[in-house]
């Protein structure tokens, strides 16, 4: 089939699957402590999941991440990994998982065995008082349990750390050293203005380009040309010998080479992380007519993708749309 190429020239290669929108954490920057998740009854099945990925993977995606909320909390997820990776070899070079890492020492072994062999694990800080209060539970413990656990199955970890200027800034320098210390990379996220939380964003924004200055005044650091697929832009330490990474969505825009699209766990396909716009495949998906309507709808959904994302420093205060990280994909 045709590859999937969107109005501005970008190969669409990479497709994020989030396969529930229910976590075991409240992280103060990505959701309410009260929320309202999507009904079970509107969940795709795993099997309609897994049609979805080998649609997208006969149009060229070579890349499969599955995120959530957490991934790890939707039952029967590990079989539909199992299936998934019948396209590893000549048609998909990669499947990775986002996990908060709560209960990946129970995964890790079995997640190595569905093919997985990159982790990107959620770390917002080594502190247990400061980790309770950003993701609202007391779970470090289990956390570092799951990274050591998947560091033995043989899983690849990196360590994604969102920056908040008043609970983990200062932190930063030492989640660094920590993480190059365990051969870890670790990338640095700016908070985004993704649906309605408890806190005030203005707040919480800390920005990376003040970071990385900061950081340049007592390392010294080596821009790199490595890409993996996502957003961050990295430099070598040098002297912690590690990759950093940073994701900038509003000091400085990425979306110039993007080649991700994000499936919800209820079929919606989002085209851009900072756009409402959609279209929903659930419906050509359970029609009658087979694979033809599906992939026709993908195809009326990539010629609406927008040139990029619309996050705004100015507009922390509402958010840029009204559906939570946890809704799209993390």
């Amino acid at each position: 089939m045709n590859p999937l190429i969107d109005p501005f020239g970008r190969a669409i290669t990479y497709l994020r699957v989030s396969v529930t929108d229910r976590c075991d954490l409240r992280c103060i920057y990505c959701m309410s402590e009260r929320m309202r998740f999507v009904p079970r009854n509107e969940l795709l099945s795993l099997e309609e999941l897994d049609r979805l990925c080998a649609a997208f993977v006969a149009r060229g995606v070579r890349r499969l991440r599955f995120t959530g909320g957490e991934p790890l909390v939707r039952r029967g997820f590990l079989d539909l990994l199992n299936s998934v990776k019948r396209h590893l070899g000549a048609a998909l070079d990669e499947i990775t998982v986002t996990t908060n890492g709560v209960q990946l020492a129970e995964f890790a072994r079995p997640l190595f065995e569905a093919g997985v062999r990159r982790v990107n694990v959620s770390v917002d800080s080594l502190d247990r008082e400061t980790f309770k209060h950003i993701s609202r539970r007391d779970r470090l413990p289990q956390v570092l349990d799951g990274i050591d656990a998947a560091e033995r199955a043989g899983l690849k970890i990196k360590i994604n750390t969102v920056a908040l200027r008043h609970d983990n800034a200062h932190e930063l320098p030492e989640m660094v050293k920590w993480a190059h210390s365990r051969g870890f990379d670790i990338t640095l996220i700016e908070t985004m203005p993704l649906g309605e939380i408890d806190e005030d964003r203005t707040n919480q924004f800390l920005s990376l380009a003040r970071v990385r200055e900061d950081m340049a005044s007592y390392w010294r650091m080596t821009d790199l040309p490595d890409r993996t697929g996502g957003p961050a832009r990295y430099v070598r330490v040098e002297d912690t010998g590690g990759r950093l990474g940073f994701i900038t969505p509003l000091t400085h825009n990425f979306c110039e080479a993007c080649s991700r699209v994000r499936l919800t766990c209820t079929g919606k396909l989002y085209l851009c992380l900072g756009h409402e716009t959609s279209v929903d495949l659930r419906e050509p998906l359970r029609s009658n007519d087979g694979d033809a309507a599906l992939q026709a709808a993908i195809d009326a959904a990539i010629r609406l993708r927008p040139k990029g994302h619309d996050f705004q420093i100015e507009r922390l205060r509402a958010p840029a749309t009204a559906r939570h990280m946890s809704v799209t994909g993390g």
